[in-house]
């Protein structure tokens, strides 16, 4: 068994392609050789700021033989027949083998080609390979036609200790590449995968990505932390970072002191957007006047002519940020508010302007369900809560947008709820950021989603597939963990309603079936929110089937108990006797072409055990709606867990299909009595398993 080891060299590959490519160059390389029939034990591939590296070990040095065979015409076949199946194999006759396969004898044409040696058929697979490399972008370059990330310079492939002959784009195959760009450009000789490694590290490139993030890491840290400061956690900017460099140099620089009164975020995110730049803390958690940043060079001054330059460079960037604060702090934040009417939201529901108003509106009324929330600084807070889209800062970094309307509303004197509601009402954006807790910011970050929600809605436009242009499903996930987090007893109907009558649209659809449709989609989000929680997606759809109401919190504390009752083995029974029951009356309306209605059962024509289930039942039936009411849902569950025993008796004792007609019809009447009344606490026939 042999390794095979592959590189492309090329120019600069971005950082945020690196880890598909080799992903995607792994794939591809495998499939081709499964393909030609070569086996192999291990493929790995790595990748750095230059180059993209394959490694497939246990290869077989000669591609296996190949058997086939292919049945001809019947012995004693008319002669043609015979011909042209020997023209099409390429054999005689005598060549051919003559089976019985139990129809009468046939011509077998077996044929044997021996395997090409593996060294041979590499070259093409590495052409295909990267021919087919699926790139987000690429280029061409010189004369030629073929497309690569970037300019390639040499392509590495050695098999079995030896180079391979032959050409990709135009460039030779063979076994040499170059170290480190600028501390070891000379030209280097490998043969295997492990000299390659090793000369590459002495001629300072890190070939691993995962080093590079952890070698990164771990001096950063150390660097911050001579001077008693942390590193900001940002592992996208880890990766990314890790990606621009083949031997990184972990250097601090400082920030001057002038640029220190800007908010810390936009100085975080100048410095990240466009230096790459890792902030740094103090103790008590502010950002400290320093920054972390990666060299790609070794200097002989210990990095301080680098560190120089690039705190030159990050003043004028910082110069920009802070031209920016203080040009917008000169325009109070809601004199700000008419140019939203400039900027659109959508074609079809108007502008953010618009959309800032209609918030305003549905704030002031979710104000009401909100406890401790003053509904004149919930209308204030949506009415400014867009506001800073228009200003320099946010125009310059758009990931600020909120965070910065919260600075330019104390700035300009707003009330500081007012201006907690405007930098969170975006949140929560992903699964970890936390979401609004104060009441007049829980109303604005509602108010903004629903609208949100509603207004696609209304004009059709709602996620199909894995396609969501306007991410409402985050949007809807973002309203589930505000009202649980929260506990807010809000009707989602009733807002969704509010939210449609406040859209300026031409025609509206049907409220109600609006509201019916969204909770649907609401019910599929809460089912992804839930399964975190280890709760079953049916028994979200069991409760879902119920509640039209809208309350999110009703309806979790029902699905809580719901789980809780079936996995008691008084619950487990139950759901069982609820099939039976169901299945029993299904059959047999179908039979009789009638619907069994539970309300219409006899308990005059009652006798034995169906006597003590009908009594049970009416008993549980006349204490449930209060239950309900009180949403005491687990002491309801129980409560039905009372129809165990009577249920399993009537089964056991009694038989339904009588030939008494009438007493018949009465205990189906008695199983659809079970049914509907267990489906008031919850749609059992969702429960799957």
């Amino acid at each position: 068994m042999a390794e095979f080891l592959l590189e492309f060299l090329s120019e600069e590959i971005p950082a945020r392609m690196q880890t598909r490519a080799t992903e995607d160059l792994v794939r591809l390389l495998t499939e081709a050789l499964t393909g030609a029939r070569l086996d192999y034990d291990r493929a790995e591939s790595f990748v750095t700021a230059r180059r993209l590296t394959a490694v497939v070990d246990g290869l077989p040095r000669t591609q296996p033989e190949q058997r086939s065979e292919r049945r001809g015409p019947k012995v004693g076949a008319p002669e043609p027949a015979i011909q042209g199946f020997l023209r099409s194999t390429g054999l005689t006759l005598d060549a051919c083998e003559v089976r019985d396969t139990g129809k009468g004898d046939f011509y077998f044409a077996v044929m044997e080609s021996p395997g090409q040696p593996t060294a041979a058929l590499l070259p093409e697979i590495i052409t295909d390979v990267a021919r087919r490399l699926p790139w987000q972008k690429s280029m061409r370059w010189a004369a030629r036609q073929e497309r690569w990330v970037r300019p390639l310079h040499s392509v590495l492939a050695v098999f079995d200790g030896k180079p391979l002959s032959g050409e990709v784009f135009g460039l030779a195959l063979g076994n040499q590449t170059v170290g480190h760009r600028f501390l070891a450009p000379e030209t280097i000789s490998v043969r295997s995968f492990d000299d390659y490694a090793e000369t590459l590290r002495g001629a300072y490139v890190m070939l691993d990505p995962a080093e590079r993030r952890r070698t990164i890491w771990e001096d950063a840290v150390r660097a911050a932390g001579q001077s008693g400061l942390t590193v900001q956690r940002d592992p996208a900017l880890l990766a990314e970072v890790a990606g621009l460099v083949e031997w990184p140099v972990v250097l601090m620089g400082r920030i001057d002191d002038a640029f220190m009164a800007v908010p810390p975020e936009a100085l975080s995110t100048a410095m990240r957007a466009h230096q790459k730049y890792f902030s740094v803390r103090t103790g008590d958690g502010t950002l400290a006047p320093h920054f972390v940043f990666v060299a790609n060079m070794h200097a002989d001054d210990g990095g301080q002519t680098i560190v120089d330059g690039n705190e030159r460079v990050l003043r004028a960037r910082l110069a920009d940020a802070k031209f920016f604060w203080d040009k917008d702090r000169k325009t109070p934040l809601a004199e700000a508010v008419p140019a939203l009417d400039q900027v659109a939201f959508h074609a079809k529901l108007g502008s953010v302007g618009a959309k800032a108003a209609r918030m305003a509106a549905l704030a002031e009324e979710l104000a009401a369900v909100i406890p401790d929330c003053d509904a004149a600084l919930a209308r204030r807070g949506a009415q400014l809560a867009k506001a800073d889209l228009v200003s320099e800062m946010v125009g310059e970094f758009p990931e600020l947008q909120g965070l910065m309307g919260r600075y330019y509303a104390l700035e300009a004197g707003e009330n500081p709820e007012v201006a907690e509601a405007i930098g969170t009402h975006y949140a929560p954006v992903g699964p970890g950021d936390a979401h609004p807790t104060a009441p007049v910011s829980v109303a604005v970050a509602l108010a903004d989603k629903i609208d949100t929600l509603v207004g696609f809605w209304a004009i059709d436009q709602k996620p199909t597939g894995s396609k969501d242009p306007y991410a409402l499903r985050r949007a809807a996930l973002g309203v589930i963990r505000i009202i649980l987090g929260n506990g807010l007893r809000l009707s989602l109907t009733d807002a969704f309603t509010a939210s449609l009558a406040l859209q300026n649209l031409a025609e509206k659809p049907d409220a109600a079936g609006l509201a019916s449709d969204l909770m649907g989609f609401f019910a599929e989000r809460l089912k992804v929110h839930l399964r975190e929680e280890g709760i079953p997606h049916d028994h979200v759809a069991a409760i879902f089937a119920l509640a039209a109401e809208g309350d999110l919190v009703r309806l979790v504390a029902r699905v809580k108990a719901l789980g809780d009752f079936l996995a008691s083995s008084d619950g487990g029974n139950l759901l069982t006797a609820y099939r039976r029951a169901a299945n029993i009356v299904r059959v047999e309306e179908k039979k009789d072409g009638v619907v069994f209605d539970g309300r219409g059962y006899d308990g005059a024509l009652a006798s034995g055990d169906e006597v003590e289930l009908w009594s049970v039942l009416a008993e549980i039936e006349g204490s449930a709606a209060d239950m309900i009411a009180a949403e005491r849902f687990g002491d309801m569950m129980t409560l039905y867990a009372q129809l165990r025993v009577p249920v399993d008796d009537f089964f056991a004792n009694v038989t339904v299909n009588v030939d008494d007609a009438a007493l018949r019809a009465n205990r189906l009447r008695l199983l659809a009595r079970i049914v509907s009344s267990m489906n008031d606490i919850a749609d059992f026939s969702q429960i799957s398993g």
